[in-house]
């Protein structure tokens, strides 16, 4: 297993970052600006965006994994890496999501808590009405973690 940097042509993983942030659009207004990292276990399996917030707090924009290889840790490892690659560079890491149960259980797991909501994120920001384990997104929960 191996994880590293993607430097140019991030575009080209838009099939996996478009499972984490449906709109394409909305991935625009992060990806170049952003790290980019590729987990491989003989081929991708999982991805992840970071973006800088400020001198002291980075984000978390987008990590996901296929379909078919989730729920057998890769995007656990995929963030010990990262919360490692950014420890000493940055004090925090924030992520943002929809309130459903499995993605909250996954970061908490990961060592993040809750932080602080967007009110009306999705609804506000997205054209279309979006739903995950049949939950309609509405407001944004960030979590946050210490680095």
């Amino acid at each position: 297993m191996k994880i590293e940097k993607i430097i140019c042509n991030k575009k080209q993983y838009l099939d996996l970052l478009i499972l984490a942030d449906e709109q394409e659009d909305m991935i625009d207004k992060y990806l170049e600006n952003g790290e980019m990292f590729a987990l491989y276990d003989e081929e991708l399996k999982s991805i992840c965006v970071v973006t800088e917030v400020d001198d002291e707090t980075c984000e978390l924009k987008n990590i996901a994994t296929y379909e078919k290889y989730q729920g057998k840790g890769y995007g656990k490892k995929i963030i010990h890496y990262i919360t490692e690659y950014y420890k000493g560079k940055y004090k925090t890491i924030l992520v943002g999501t929809g309130e459903v149960p499995s993605m909250m259980k996954f970061y908490e797991s990961s060592e993040f808590e809750k932080s602080h909501y967007i009110k009306n994120f999705f609804v506000d920001n997205y054209d279309h009405s979006m739903f995950a384990e049949g939950i309609q997104l509405i407001d944004m929960v960030y979590l946050k973690r210490k680095l």
